[in-house]
């Protein structure tokens, strides 16, 4: 991939990415993080990149590690993650919706809200969810039918429409 075609894919990704990845971890700016060092690794395994099928889940890939890797250390250490200082970036803020969404999706097991988020909003099929986070397709299915039935609930305007005792297990 040269580098034409590397800024093209950042392009044409980034946002998209972003969006993925804010989904499974919550945090806005963090996603945007994540995702940038993410694609900063692409640019350096650009080569290998060129043989991959699918470069876009490459990059969601690390970018959802970095912010798990960046957790994990926040949790140990109790501080604060440190933060690059840099100029803000103008972005429409995202809709009620969305943000009923994210916080739905924040009450799910890691491993549902992530299906939910590769199959519904990565808009990848069954088996290449499965692939990407090395689980049976079986699994996959069962975790998306379980985080819909569960966001379905948290997500009702029906106030007693809550999450039913075990509901939540992946």
């Amino acid at each position: 991939m040269d580098e034409r075609e590397f800024d093209d894919f950042y392009t044409a990704s980034f946002t998209r990415v972003t969006h993925q990845v804010y989904a499974m971890i919550g945090n806005r700016d963090e996603a945007q993080e994540c995702v940038q060092e993410a694609f900063v690794r692409a640019w350096a395994h650009r080569r290998q990149l060129d043989r991959a099928q699918h470069p876009e889940a490459w990059v969601r890939t690390t970018a959802y590690r970095l912010a798990v890797s960046r957790w994990r250390r926040v949790s140990l250490s109790r501080r604060s993650p440190d933060r690059a200082v840099g100029l803000a970036t103008e972005a429409p803020p995202p809709s009620e919706s969305h943000v009923a969404l994210v916080a739905a999706l924040r009450q799910l097991p890691e491993a549902q809200r992530q299906a939910l988020v590769l199959h519904h909003i990565a808009d990848l099929p069954v088996q290449a969810v499965a692939r990407e986070v090395g689980v049976p397709e079986g699994t996959i299915k069962a975790r998306l039918s379980r985080g819909r039935a569960a966001l379905a609930a948290l997500l009702s305007d029906d106030p007693h429409s809550g999450l039913q005792e075990g509901a939540t297990h992946a």
